[in-house]
């Protein structure tokens, strides 16, 4: 074989590879940037079905809903191994729920205590999955990805985050410099 057939062969070999890897030469000529854009999309599809959970709570400031109050009295369960406990002190649940719907998406939005935001969203998640445990496939799944992300990768540049850090140390974890 001629060094032309080897070149010629070893190329068609890549070029499979080579097309897998156009998504990842994409996003590497747009920069940190698009990875930014990305955390800012995960933090706001994490946030927005916990957020309309919480508005369902509460009926004006400080006062829960007859509907979240009846919910956590009478429908909602922990499914523990194999038994279905009642909520201990149900109000109290729903309003540390509520409060929790609302203002966990709200720093996650802002890029403001996201790793915090992200691991009580993945608490809940841990809960709702407990309470709820069909909903796993469709629902627990994706938004206990999506907070272990946020957790791991932290919020990116566009995040309160970011302006309220000390400068990034050596051993900083997060893309960009964000903590």
């Amino acid at each position: 074989m001629t060094d032309i057939s080897h070149a010629a062969a070893g190329s068609a070999r890549s070029l499979p590879l080579r097309v897998l890897d156009v998504p990842g030469r994409v996003v590497d000529r747009l920069g940190q940037g698009a990875r930014d854009v990305a955390l800012v999309a995960v933090r706001v599809a994490l946030a927005v079905p916990f957020f309309n959970s919480g508005l369902t709570k509460w009926d004006g400031f400080g006062r829960l809903s007859a509907g979240a109050v009846y919910l956590f009295t009478e429908e909602f369960r922990l499914h523990l191994f194999g038994a279905e406990i009642a909520y201990p002190l149900p109000k109290l649940m729903a309003a540390m729920a509520g409060s929790a719907e609302i203002a966990l998406p709200i720093l996650l939005v802002a890029g403001l205590a996201t790793r915090w935001a992200a691991l009580g969203l993945l608490g809940m998640t841990a809960v709702v999955q407990l309470t709820v445990p069909d909903g796993w496939a469709n629902f627990h799944l994706p938004w206990a990805a999506m907070a272990l992300a946020l957790t791991v990768f932290g919020p990116g540049r566009l995040a309160l985050d970011r302006f309220l850090a000390t400068p990034p140390s050596c051993g900083d974890r997060s893309p960009g410099g964000s903590v």
